[in-house]
């Protein structure tokens, strides 16, 4: 296949710039796959849509304030973005510049702090602070939410909180999970007394979610590296819904990539560690049975994963009618609930 495939037309306006007042005041985009159907609902539905004995899975990753501003020793601007901390002084990060520094170069961050630039790795440098402070420290005073390249405006404080879902507990991202920006305290609270269940798996989203494709050909296409861990006590709670005949409902394509990379024996399995799985049309979903999710770039890897969830063609057809409806896009936009076969609806 090819990523031309999965190209669709979106209306720049369309490309949510800021939160809803609510966060589960979202649409939401029911889709049936086995009736080629779908429905809008409000995702503060979602309880009606759900059953008691369903599981529904969470990514409880927390996004870093990974943004840094500074200049090379020649002067020219830079912005950073962290994409991993490697290292009490060590980071790997993307670096926005005129032209890219070599090993050795330094960068002065807006505080008088210093970066030292290590070596290159592919699009990533490894970079050093020096003097006594860690990479935490540091992010934590002078780091800045990592809005997406497709939010034109600055973060502001509001996003601190809003960029972040309400359950998100292990530090380590530098994009969110968007699908679960949709989830409230109380809409929570009425999947708990729904009888709904939940669970989490941990994936810190790297940033390179947002890099696009540039080969043509699906095969030709490398992925991203991402850390993830799958507990045994998600696995168990997935045994015992499949066993009452509940329902397991990924909340987000990161939960799909972490349960499909535990699961690659063939099994699933408790799994800690790095992946760069590539779901794309032809791969089998076999780890869930529904999926909440946003909707995604134009050939991106994620509108890939989706449509081998539910089809391509299928798909591109939700998503124009997404359009002709004028649903908000991508990451504080509105949200789409897929029940892929018969009888999961």
């Amino acid at each position: 296949m090819k990523k031309s495939d999965f190209h669709f037309e979106l209306p720049s306006e369309l490309i949510a710039q800021a939160p809803l007042a609510e966060r589960s005041a979202s649409r939401l985009l029911l889709l049936d796959v086995p009736a080629r159907a779908w429905q809008d609902r409000h995702f503060r539905e979602l309880p009606q849509l759900l059953a008691p004995g369903d599981l529904l899975v969470f990514n409880d990753t927390r996004v870093l304030p990974a943004r840094l501003f500074g200049r090379k020793d020649s002067g020219g601007a830079v912005e950073i973005l962290i994409e991993r901390v490697l290292g009490a002084r060590e980071a790997r990060a993307q670096l926005g510049v005129s032209k890219k520094p070599r090993a050795g170069g330094g960068i002065v961050l807006e505080d008088g702090s210093r970066l030292t630039v290590l070596g290159r790795d592919g699009e990533f440098f490894d970079l050093r602070l020096e003097g006594g402070e860690t990479f935490d420290r540091l992010l934590a005073r002078l780091g800045r939410m990592p809005l997406p390249p497709y939010i034109d405006r600055a973060a502001v404080d509001a996003d601190d909180e809003r960029y972040q879902t309400v359950y998100a507990r292990h530090a380590g991202a530098v994009a969110a999970p968007t699908a679960g920006l949709h989830f409230d305290a109380p809409l929570l609270e009425t999947l708990r007394a729904r009888g709904v269940e939940f669970g989490y798996v941990t994936l810190h989203v790297g940033a390179g979610t947002f890099q696009p494709l540039r080969a043509e050909r699906l095969e030709d296409h490398v992925m991203h590296r991402e850390w993830l861990n799958v507990g045994a006590g998600l696995i168990e709670q997935i045994r015992r819904t499949r066993e009452r005949g509940g329902r397991v409902v990924a909340v987000g394509t990161t939960v799909v990539r972490a349960l499909e990379s535990a699961g690659a024996s063939g099994t699933l399995v408790p799994f800690a560690g790095e992946t760069q799985i590539f779901i794309i049309p032809g791969y089998r979903i076999t780890s869930i049975d529904g999926l909440i999710t946003n909707f995604h770039l134009p050939e991106s890897t994620l509108l890939m994963l989706v449509s081998a969830l539910a089809g391509r063609e299928l798909i591109l057809d939700a998503y124009r009618h997404a359009v002709a409806e004028r649903y908000r896009f991508f990451s504080y936009g509105d949200a789409m609930l897929i029940w892929p076969v018969a009888g999961s609806r």
